[in-house]
């Protein structure tokens, strides 16, 4: 298997000359690097050169565990002067400003957790909402204060990974058009969202744009990166949130080394239908969300969320949903490998 290690250029002006992309295989006898934290220099396929001080370190092995070759440079933890993300300012009016929150006529601040009406939304019954299958909104915590704090948590995660907030799919010149999402194209048909989902869907939607964000925390673990967590109980078949970002055909997307975040849209009959979520550019909480390492039977217990393709007005879109009651405090994973079962997990902690 060919695979793409990068190194250092040796030329004596290092600004005038682009990295080295070094191509070899696993048989090269002449590559000696080792990984400076399992001191082995097996799978050398996996082995990942630091574009300071050029020691190798085995992708599965460095905490956070990349899972791809990253694009442009990489310094490892040590050369590394960005470790631990910055804050994002704990400012009402900052925060309101990056995720373009609506403001009220007479107030800037972000209105309490009720509907546009000022009443208290009404609490589905649990038991009726798992007989008949229906996806339920997320409730906000009450405190408005908490709701800047889990905002300010995702704003500094974003910030950290340059990436602009959406709650929508997007659709950018050079990229797929929104005439190619085509929910009809899906190999073996798709499941169509129920109207009540729809307007279920709808109130998340709103509520967001109010600033009424899911109970959510992203928190940085020295081991997994950006993960999310449960902020406050969180029924079984709550809708979680959109998987969001840029669409883009696959075959576009193939040779993409920073695709360990994208997400499949539509998997066509016809390969050059076939549809992906990108949100390296723009995306939502959903980025953050963990994926199980699905080779452990240890692991799977983890999941408690389902990734669910629907056909919603004709369009394909990608739901994150929890298949069980999560407690608060909870990390939130989900199985990357629900479709095709092609993405590889094995190392995920």
């Amino acid at each position: 298997m060919v695979a793409v290690r990068r190194r250092r250029t040796q030329a004596s002006n290092p600004r005038s000359e682009p990295p080295l992309q070094h191509m070899v295989d696993d048989s090269d006898s002449d590559w000696d690097t080792v990984c400076e934290e399992c001191s082995s220099g097996k799978q050398p396929s996996k082995l990942l050169l630091c574009d300071k001080c050029d020691k190798g370190f085995h992708l599965f092995c460095l905490r956070p565990i990349l899972v791809s070759v990253p694009k442009g440079s990489w310094f490892c933890p040590s050369c590394s002067k960005h470790q631990i993300p910055k804050s994002f300012p704990l400012v009402q009016t900052k925060i309101i400003d990056f995720f373009r929150i609506k403001r009220s006529p007479d107030s800037s601040q972000i209105p309490s957790s009720s509907d546009s009406n000022g009443k208290k939304r009404k609490k589905t019954s649990l038991v009726m909402s798992k007989k008949k299958r229906r996806l339920l909104p997320y409730n906000p915590s009450n405190d408005p204060q908490r709701r800047l704090e889990q905002m300010a948590s995702l704003a500094t995660a974003l910030r950290a990974s340059n990436t602009k907030f959406s709650n929508e799919l997007t659709y950018v010149s050079g990229k797929a058009p929104r005439t190619a999402n085509q929910a009809a194209f899906e190999k073996g048909g798709m499941q169509v969202l129920s109207k009540e989902g729809v307007e279920t869907l709808a109130l998340c939607k709103k509520m967001m744009d109010l600033g009424e964000c899911p109970p959510l925390m992203v928190v940085f673990d020295p081991y997994e990166g950006f993960t999310v967590e449960a902020d406050r109980f969180i029924k079984d078949w709550t809708i979680i949130t959109e998987y969001v970002g840029d669409v883009d055909y696959l075959r576009n997307r193939e040779d993409d080394y920073d695709g360990d975040s994208m997400m499949t849209l539509l998997h066509a009959s016809d390969p050059s239908q076939c549809l992906v979520i990108c949100p390296d550019k723009r995306s939502n909480i959903a980025r953050f969300i963990s994926g199980i390492n699905n080779h452990s039977p240890e692991r799977r217990k983890k999941q408690n969320l389902k990734c669910v393709r629907f056909n919603i007005n004709g369009e394909a879109r990608v739901l994150l949903v929890a298949n069980r009651d999560i407690s608060k405090g909870e990390r939130l994973y989900y199985d990357y490998n629900g479709y095709e079962h092609e993405y590889p997990t094995e190392h995920f902690v």
